[in-house]
């Protein structure tokens, strides 16, 4: 499957990200946050949204309609590839917050299997990047997710596209594959939402 990009060449999207024809997009999860509402960080080391990671993307996350969310950060002179420009890999990361996310408003425990991002303009230092992320469809345990982001404002040039397939797992893939002292310090916090969302949510 191809799809054309911004600059009229085509971008080859591999088959295994194509929707199934038995996907179907569910309702959130009743326990969702409404749409408009903060969601704040999963973890607070978290390098897409961690208040305390020193160099992070400090991502904030708006909960939108259905199931999506809203997402923007600020690249700063720690997120730099080639000179004043955006990592190609920290923006993936972005993204893949900004999809992982989507997994807390289904209130299914979820990694990521599969990110392809098709980078369409530069991503200068000290631009605001906004990410507007959705489910396309669930089919057993995958989750069929797709994102843009665009440059400096919700409506303005898009950079970055994305597609990702999550894969819902227990709560025991984190706790047996995690560093202990962190699931530890997680598991203790004395947030209830935010430690219940830092094994709901891919890190």
């Amino acid at each position: 499957m191809s799809t054309s990009n911004d600059r009229g060449g085509a971008v080859s999207r591999s088959t295994t990200l194509v929707l199934p024809p038995e996907a179907v997009v569910p309702e959130p999860h009743p326990d969702a946050p409404p749409p408009g509402a903060k969601l704040g960080s999963h973890y607070s080391r978290c390098f897409g949204c961690g208040r305390d990671h020193p160099t992070g993307l400090h991502m904030e996350l708006t909960v939108g309609e259905g199931l999506s969310v809203d997402a923007r950060f600020t690249v700063t002179e720690n997120h730099q590839g080639a000179p004043g420009l955006a990592h190609g890999g920290l923006l993936a990361a972005a993204f893949d917050e900004a999809l992982g996310s989507i997994t807390w408003l289904l209130r299914r425990p979820a990694v990521t299997a599969r990110l392809e991002t098709d980078f369409l303009r530069p991503v200068p230092v000290d631009s605001t990047l906004y990410l507007h992320a959705k489910c396309d469809g669930v089919a057993g345990r995958k989750i069929y997710l797709s994102a843009e982001g665009r440059l400096d404002a919700p409506d303005g040039p898009v950079a970055v596209r994305a597609h990702a397939i999550f894969v819902t797992v227990t709560l025991e893939h984190f706790t047996t594959h995690g560093r202990p002292e962190d699931v530890a310090a997680a598991r203790e916090s004395g947030d209830v939402q935010a430690a219940a969302r830092a094994f709901e949510v891919n890190p």
